[in-house]
This record gives structure tokens, C-alpha cells and sequence, in this order.
């Protein structure tokens, strides 16, 4: 089996170069590409044209326009990575009769309520970034290709920048942190999302009536304030010297940003579990793991 990877030297794509080794022959493309194959998604004609060139089984696309905030303006660029490539990428692969595997996020809701969100709840997302996401999804689906579309939320990794990074480098340079408290999700490593994406895809191309759209988090929740206290104590529990000693919680309303951040990321992942025969862990041991990657 052939499996072309885009977005592989992002935080999912980097694990995902290892989970999916095992399933066969992995061409992994970052921005740069590769002799006769394009990896850029703002390059949808080269795209398309290096995707019929190799002939995929599989391609699972990990790379995005993520710059939440900047995408408010600039949103012709948003939507042509997180849609139109998108679309593009979907048509391949039904042209080719080949899987295409999607990372979506929680952001195609608008986060009301206090209930995790379930696949077929109504969407309603507050920023640019949410509505291009969306349009992807949509692309995807009216493409007819066979697909799974993982929506996740609040995603971490040892490798690259992430909350609990900012949050370490922050409390060694400070005595006091103001840290949003009513939002609330479930922290979701890189290497977990990798792992279930692998078996997911293993599972479906056995079995096409599994395509579809699937939530995938880590079990649990907490607040970002709640998540910050936690990276905190685990590294001091670890011998590391912080200065902060006061960790405040604040509204969202309190720090203003161009985007609107959903309150509820909480994602039902119910679905994903029954169908797929997975257990998904609590939030905490990744987060505890990733710490010790990135302290020790």
C-alpha cells in the first residue's frame, strides 16, 4: 500500500511518519515537496498534478492553515489551504478510488453549552479559521471520495511550540500568570491522534462503511487555567526551578483576540470508540509524558 503524507514535519504529521510506517510505503511531503510532487497546499494545480503522478492508496493530509488569529486577515489564504486544497485533494482521491484521511478540529462549533459535541450536531463556527475548516469538511463529503475526518482539539507535542511550552517559559520569567478559565477542553497529543489515525485507516479499508466523520480527544477535560496548573506542578514535582507562584484565572473576555476562541471544545467521541473498539486515555499521562520528553 501507498500512503502520501502532506504536513509532515507539523506536530501530527511528524508522528504520523512513524504510526503509518507500519501499514506500507509512506511518501511524506512537507512545503518543500519532492522531486515531481508538491507538498504545498497553496499550489493546487501542482498538488493535484503530483497526486495522480503517484498514485496513492491513501492520503492523509496533516498540513493546515493554522494561524488562528492572522486568519482573520487573511482570509483568501485560509481558505484556499484549509478548502479549496481540500476539495482538491478529495477530488484525487476519488478519481483514484483512494482513502483520504482529514484532520478537522473543534472550532466548527460555535462552543455553547456545556455538553461534549457530537458528529452530527449543528454547526456554527466564530472565526475565519472555524468557517474554512468547515468548507474543507464539506468539500470532503461532497467529493463522494471514501474518507475519515478526525476532528480534534487543543493538540500538543515534544516537538515544536505548544501551550504547556509557552506556559514553562512564562513561569520562569514571572511571579504571577493570568490564565483563561472558562473554556474547557481535553488536551490531545500529537502521538495519540497518530496512533488512532493508523488503526482508524487500518480498520476502514477493510470495512468502507466505516468513512465518515469521527471526534478524536483524550478523554477528560479541563480549563486552559486548569491545564496550566497542572504543567506547572508537574514541573516542579520534576525538580524544575519556576518563579510563578500565582496562577490566575481570568474570563476569556479578559483577553481580547482577533478571533473568537469557542468556550466548549469538550468533543463526544463516542462514535470513534464504538466503531473503531478503542479505549482513549485521560488527558493527563500524555501531558505527563510530553513534559518529561521535553524537561528531562
Amino acid at each position: 500500500m501507498k500512503i502520501l503524507l502532506l504536513g509532515s514535519n507539523g506536530q501530527v504529521g511528524w508522528e504520523l511518519q512513524r504510526s503509518l510506517a507500519p501499514l506500507g510505503e509512506v511518501v511524506a511531503l512537507d512545503r518543500s515537496g519532492a522531486p515531481g510532487l508538491c507538498g504545498d497546499l497553496s499550489r493546487m494545480d501542482e498538488l493535484a498534478a503530483g497526486v495522480r503522478r503517484l498514485a496513492p492508496d491513501v492520503i492523509v493530509n496533516a498540513a493546515a492553515y493554522t494561524a488562528v488569529d492572522k486568519a482573520e486577515s487573511e482570509p483568501e489564504l485560509a481558505h484556499a489551504i484549509n478548502a479549496g486544497a481540500v476539495g482538491r485533494l478529495a477530488a484525487e482521491a476519488a478519481a483514484l478510488g483512494a482513502w483520504l484521511v482529514h484532520y478537522s478540529t473543534d472550532y466548527v462549533f460555535d462552543g455553547s453549552g456545556g455538553q461534549p459535541w457530537r458528529e452530527d450536531a449543528a454547526t456554527a463556527p466564530l472565526s475565519v479559521y472555524g468557517r474554512t475548516k468547515l468548507a474543507g469538511e464539506e468539500a470532503i463529503r461532497a467529493s463522494g471520495c471514501r474518507h475519515l475526518i478526525l476532528r480534534t482539539s487543543w493538540v500538543y507535542a515534544a516537538r515544536g511550540g505548544n501551550f504547556a511550552r509557552t506556559m514553562l517559559r512564562l513561569a520562569t520569567e514571572r511571579e504571577r500568570l493570568t490564565v483563561i478559565a472558562d473554556q474547557t477542553g481535553a488536551p490531545t497529543g500529537a502521538d495519540l491522534i497518530a496512533d488512532v489515525s493508523a488503526h482508524a485507516l487500518r480498520s476502514a479499508m477493510r470495512d468502507a462503511n466505516l468513512s465518515g466523520t469521527y471526534h478524536l480527544a483524550a478523554a477528560g477535560e479541563t480549563s486552559w487555567h486548569g491545564y496550566a496548573r497542572f504543567v506547572i506542578e508537574e514541573a516542579r514535582a520534576l525538580g524544575i526551578a519556576l518563579k510563578a507562584t500565582d496562577i490566575a484565572a481570568i474570563p476569556t473576555s479578559d483577553y481580547p483576540t482577533p478571533a473568537r476562541r469557542p468556550l466548549n471544545s469538550r468533543l463526544d467521541t463516542t462514535r470513534l470508540r464504538q466503531r473503531f473498539g478503542l479505549a482513549l486515555p485521560d488527558w493527563r499521562p500524555g501531558v505527563r509524558r510530553m513534559l518529561r520528553e521535553v524537561l528531562q
